[in-house]
């Protein structure tokens, strides 16, 4: 079954992508939630138009969305937490700390587009995050993890 998303889903797509989905998914799921619409000949043709009249708007949206990537050039983010012996953290660190410490620094990104390599970090040392600024623009970061003096 051939859909339209409507909304970005997780694994699956972004805004106005058109995807392949097994039956019971896109109609069980994505079209009652109102994430999808089904792909008829006719909404297809409306999704064409409307990506052509949003083709300049995005082109300034990516732009914008480089400029922020560019900041996290030369950008050394360390994030500190209490730690136990052995380099344990007491609790972990999070993609919502990172997007705290990002924000501090001037790099506005919201949590649900942080992606830390091995999820929550429990110990100190160096870590690789991937940032999603636009669907086209995505830029990976190094940060370091130190224990509270």
């Amino acid at each position: 079954m051939e859909v339209i998303l409507k909304k970005d889903v997780d694994n699956l797509g972004f805004v106005d992508d058109l995807v392949t989905v097994k039956n019971g998914y896109g109609r069980n799921f994505l079209i009652p939630q109102g994430h999808a619409v089904l792909a008829t000949p006719s909404a297809k043709k409306v999704l064409a138009e409307n990506l052509k009249q949003r083709a300049y708007k995005e082109k300034q949206v990516i732009d914008a969305a480089k400029a922020q990537a560019e900041k996290l050039n030369g950008l050394e983010i360390k994030l500190t937490a209490k730690s136990g012996e052995a380099d344990k953290l007491f609790g972990s660190i999070t993609d919502a700390d990172l997007a705290n410490a990002l924000s501090k620094e001037g790099v506005e990104i919201d949590k649900k587009y942080i992606t830390i390599a091995g999820g929550n970090i429990k110990r100190l040392g160096q870590y690789d995050a991937s940032l999603r600024f636009h669907r086209e623009v995505v830029s990976n970061l190094t940060f370091d993890v130190v224990a509270e003096a």
